[in-house]
């Protein structure tokens, strides 16, 4: 969870479940992928993805939305309902 970016999760996920979010959605909201170094503490955990490891927040993927550009912009909090900004 580097750089201050807003982290989000998204209604459609379900728990261990694969991402709700793929094709033209992953590209505007990217996984929030973890690193081999990363590990899991408190209600942060991992899921399997495609490619690696992805963070989750209390069992919820978490993603990335493209149109933030700068930490704290929180462009994609409620967006179509769906997005919601993490709150941990």
């Amino acid at each position: 969870m580097k750089n201050g970016m807003t982290l989000y999760t998204f209604d459609k996920d379900t728990k261990v479940s694969p991402s709700a979010c793929t094709g033209g959605c992953a590209q505007a909201w990217p996984a929030a992928m973890a690193s081999d170094s990363d590990k899991p503490a408190g209600k942060w955990g991992m899921e399997a993805a495609d490619r690696g490891k992805q963070w989750a927040y209390d069992g919820k993927r978490v993603y990335r939305f493209s149109k933030d550009t700068k930490p704290g912009d929180k462009n994609g909090d409620n967006f179509r309902d769906v997005w919601h900004v993490v709150k941990p």
